[in-house]
């Protein structure tokens, strides 16, 4: 019988059109952002403040947090799978690795609904 080498329910297809749409989202997100602030030279708490309270930024901003925890993750898991050979550890590691991505994820929401 043929076990599955990815385990849990990774998919490599899957998996890799996550890092590619993930990496494009977080790069036009950057760009925009780096645009919006090199076109706005002495950018005031108040502009910066009027830019993220608006309902567009903060599901942009969210979309890029969830980007960048979704693009680690697959990246993380694909070096644990490939580098730490005993299941153990592992699925420790994963572990910590997957409650740190969620309490970023979080605390981004927290931070970002708090403007």
């Amino acid at each position: 019988m043929v076990k599955s080498v990815l385990g849990v329910n990774h998919q490599g297809l899957r998996d890799w059109i996550i890092q590619r749409v993930s990496a494009v989202f977080m790069a036009v997100y950057s760009i925009g952002l780096i645009l919006y602030i090199v076109s706005h030279a002495e950018l005031s708490f108040a502009e910066w403040h009027s830019l993220f309270s608006q309902a567009w930024m903060k599901i942009a901003t969210i979309l890029f947090i969830l980007s960048i925890v979704l693009h680690a993750w697959v990246g993380v898991w694909t070096i644990f799978t490939d580098y730490v050979k005993s299941f153990v550890i592992r699925s420790i590691l994963n572990f910590f690795v997957l409650l740190v991505l969620f309490a970023c994820f979080f605390w981004g929401m927290l931070i970002l609904w708090s403007i």
